[in-house]
């Protein structure tokens, strides 16, 4: 415990699913936590769920589609806590569209652009001198194994989850001189409802990793002092999926 001591951080998407765990595991290792999302009774819920159990938080809802919302809300953290050392770009819309290749229209890819990379460049800039001015700063950007394998029927989630990594290694040659580093995880874990029609996993480990015990881990493990000679690494906590893609 208390691995995050001292440090402020916001977790983008963590009204639910890998976002919301990681929110809560960071507030248990001591960060304040800026809980980000849409809908502010989501970010609100969470708030609560951490101050509950001991930790300290801050709802910022926004919506990661508008740059000046982006803005507001990186100037909302600072305002209330004095400063930002991490930042973890998880926030995507889920009812954004995905399509093959030959029916991909370019509204279509734009959309998953903007909610993706787009959204994530403007935090990122938003979020520099603050992180810059921490000397320890960290960001965490959420790409996909999707995008590595070619997930067929997924053509414009695939590209821009894909951009992100170019974001993130660029960013990490960049700014590494500021001591920042950047890195990226690529999860594989069960972030759907029961009633979702998901096939079975078929990873070498024979499962979907769980956010709480399996993804969340990992994000605090680059958030953490411990991967501080660790930049523009995609991290794949998979079950081992990576194996079959790396032929």
């Amino acid at each position: 415990m208390g691995r995050l001591n001292g440090k402020v951080a916001l977790v983008t998407g963590a009204s639910r699913g890998i976002g919301r765990a990681t929110a809560k595991l960071f507030a248990a290792e001591g960060a304040k936590v800026a809980v980000l999302s849409r809908t502010p009774a989501s970010v609100e819920a969470v708030v609560a769920e951490i101050e509950a159990a001991g930790g300290t938080a801050l709802a910022v809802p926004a919506d990661i589609g508008s740059a000046d919302q982006i803005k507001a809300s990186v100037d909302k953290v600072v305002a209330a806590y004095g400063g930002l050392d991490i930042l973890v770009n998880n926030a995507f819309d889920p009812s954004i569209p995905y399509s093959s290749i030959l029916e991909l229209s370019t509204d279509q890819l734009q959309r998953n652009f903007d909610v993706g990379p787009i959204a994530y460049l403007r935090f990122m800039q938003a979020a520099y001198p603050h992180l810059k001015a921490s000397e320890q700063g960290r960001i965490i950007n959420f790409g996909s194994m999707a995008g590595m394998v070619g997930l067929v029927g997924m053509g414009p989630y695939n590209m821009a989850k894909e951009a992100v990594r170019a974001l993130t290694r660029t960013a990490a040659r960049e700014w590494a001189a500021d001591k920042i580093t950047v890195n990226n995880v690529l999860p594989v874990a069960e972030t759907w409802g029961p009633e979702a029609n998901v096939p079975p996993a078929t990873n070498p480990l024979g499962r979907y990793g769980s956010p709480e015990e399996d993804i969340a881990p990992v994000v605090l493990f680059l958030a953490s002092k411990d991967a501080q000679f660790l930049t523009g690494y995609s991290l794949t906590p998979d079950g081992g999926m990576i194996i079959d893609s790396a032929r």
